[in-house]
């Protein structure tokens, strides 16, 4: 299948490379932003302000050419998420493409990715979240509280 791999994180809504399970296995994942519909020349972004600056949290994506604008959840629910893994499970290299849609995994917004081998699931949370564990709240050392 070969993806196209980014050139630059310009080219990236999203971009992310993490090991897995304790490096038994490896995950590089990155959406790509689209061209606007309207004009399909220039690639949508998210707006800037007087200085030129991003707006991290804008809640739309904008065309900096025609200046066509699409909602946040919209427009990303439009776009497709590449990844090339090793698979923690079966140690085999692959690549894969879904729908760029986090769906709620034990509570953490997840893109679930299978291995194509074993048909194994390789979860990408968002940044800083762990899956809640069976034994209630974890204190320093693993301590219960």
């Amino acid at each position: 299948m070969a993806l196209r791999q980014p050139e630059s994180m310009d080219e990236c809504v999203y971009f992310t490379q993490r090991s897995l399970d304790n490096g038994k296995g490896s995950v590089k994942v990155w959406v790509f932003k689209q061209t606007c519909p309207k004009c399909k020349k220039a690639i949508m972004g998210k707006p800037r302000d007087s200085k030129g600056k991003v707006k991290t949290r804008a809640s739309e994506y904008v065309c900096p050419g025609c200046g066509h604008s699409a909602e946040k959840k919209a427009y990303e629910d439009s776009l497709a998420a590449n990844a090339e893994y090793t698979c923690p499970a079966c140690g085999s290299r692959g690549e894969a493409q879904i729908p760029y849609k986090r769906k709620n995994i034990e509570g953490i917004p997840t893109l679930r990715f299978q291995c194509a081998r074993c048909h194994a699931s390789i979860d990408v949370t968002k940044k800083m979240k762990e899956k809640k564990g069976k034994g209630g709240n974890k204190g320093f050392e693993g301590e219960d509280v």
